[in-house]
C-alpha cells in the first residue's frame, strides 16, 4: 500500500512563515527518502498557523528540492479560484517537473465568508460544473476552442476530489475521479461516504477502478506518552479554531484537560479519533486496524506537532510502520 505524507506547513508558536516553509522543505526531502508517494499541501487563507496559503507556488517550491516523489494539492479550494486559473498554475507545475504533480480539489473556501469576499469570487455553488471545466482544460488539445489553457491542455494532471461529505463521494464517483477522505478531522460520514464511492463508480479515463485514499493523523514517538504528548498541540490548535480564536500552533502540554477543558478535549478527540498515536508499535496497532476498518487503497498521514525534530521524526516511524505492514501482508 502507497502512503504519502499531507502537510499544512504549520507555523509553530516561536517561529513564523518563512522558518515553516523551510521545515515543510526539510520534511519533503525526509519523506522522499522514506519512501512516501506523494507529498500534499492544502490551502487555508487567514489561518495565523498555517504557510500552505499560495499552494501552487509552494508545490513548486517543494518539487524543485524533491527530485521522485509527486508533490501536489490536497487541496486546493476551487471556489476560491477561475477553473481556467487552476489549469494554468497546474499546467505549468506539470510542463516544469513532468509527471509529478496531482491537483486534489475541495468544495469548502478554506476559509470565513471574509476570507471569500476578500477572495473576489461570488455566485452560486458550481463545483461540479467547474471541476468538468477545469479537467478539460488539462485535457487534449481542442483545436479552435475559444480558451484554452497554455500552459495546461495536453498535460492531463491527476485529478482528485476531496471531500468530508457525502456530496464529495458522490461527485467522485460520477466522475470516474480518484477520492481522498478527509478524515483525520471530519470522519463521522466516513464509513457511508466510502460505501456511496464504491458502489456507484463509473470508469473513465484517469481511474479505470475507484481509488479511495484515508487520512489519519500520526504521532509517533518511542512511547505512548511522549506520542501522546506530541498530539496535545493538534489538540489544543483544533479547540482553539472551534472557539473561533485560531493561532500559531501551540507548544504541547503534560495536562491537555486542564488546558482546555476535559468536555472540549472529549470533542476534538472525536473529531481526530481517525489517528495512531504513541510507539512504534502502538503506531503500527492504530493503522493495522484503520487499514482493515476500510481498506484503503493508499493512506495520507498528517501530524501538526510543534517541534519540527519530532515532526520529521514521526514521518519516520510511520514509514517504517508502512513498511512493515506491507512486508507482512506480502
Amino acid at each position: 500500500m502507497q502512503y504519502s505524507v499531507l502537510d499544512l506547513s504549520p507555523v509553530p508558536e516561536g517561529a513564523d512563515a518563512k522558518q515553516a516553509i523551510a521545515n515543510t522543505v526539510d520534511l519533503a526531502r525526509h519523506a522522499e527518502g522514506c519512501g512516501y508517494h506523494r507529498y500534499w499541501m492544502a490551502e487555508h487563507h487567514n489561518m495565523p498557523g498555517i504557510a500552505s496559503a499560495a499552494t501552487a507556488i509552494l508545490i513548486g517550491h517543494v518539487a524543485q528540492a524533491t527530485s521522485s516523489m509527486r508533490i501536489g494539492a490536497g487541496g486546493v479550494m476551487l471556489p476560491n479560484h477561475a477553473p481556467l486559473a487552476i489549469a494554468e498554475q497546474f499546467g505549468t507545475l506539470a510542463s516544469i517537473h513532468g509527471d509529478r504533480i496531482d491537483l486534489g480539489l475541495g468544495r469548502a473556501p478554506g476559509g470565513d465568508q471574509a476570507v471569500y469576499r476578500a477572495l473576489r469570487r461570488g455566485g452560486g455553488d458550481t463545483f461540479p460544473e467547474d471541476v468538468a471545466e477545469l479537467i478539460g482544460y488539462l485535457d487534449t488539445p481542442r483545436p479552435g476552442a475559444a480558451v484554452r489553457a497554455v500552459p495546461g491542455e495536453g498535460t492531463h494532471v491527476p485529478v482528485w476530489i476531496l471531500g468530508s461529505s457525502l456530496f464529495g463521494a458522490q461527485l467522485a464517483a460520477h466522475l470516474g475521479l480518484p477520492y481522498a477522505f478527509a478524515s483525520h478531522f471530519a470522519p463521522d460520514d466516513l464509513e457511508q461516504a466510502v460505501q456511496i464511492y464504491r458502489q456507484r463508480f463509473q470508469p473513465s479515463a484517469q481511474c479505470q477502478s475507484p481509488r479511495f485514499m484515508l487520512a489519519v493523523n500520526v504521532f509517533a514517538a518511542d512511547t505512548d506518552e511522549q506520542g501522546a504528548y506530541l498530539r496535545t498541540s493538534m489538540q489544543q490548535a483544533f479547540a482553539r479554531l472551534r472557539t473561533g480564536q485560531p493561532g500559531k500552533l501551540p507548544r504541547p502540554v503534560e495536562d491537555i484537560d486542564a488546558t482546555i477543558g476535559s468536555q472540549m478535549r472529549q470533542g476534538v478527540d472525536h473529531a481526530l479519533r481517525i489517528s495512531a498515536v504513541g510507539s512504534p508499535q502502538s503506531v503500527e496497532n492504530g493503522l493495522s486496524t484503520l487499514i482493515e476498518m476500510y481498506k484503503p487503497d493508499e493512506l495520507i498521514l498528517t501530524g501538526q506537532i510543534h517541534d519540527h525534530a519530532a515532526r520529521v521524526k514521526s514521518f519516520g516511524i510511520a514509514a517504517e510502520v508502512m513498511a512493515n505492514l506491507s512486508r507482512a501482508h506480502a
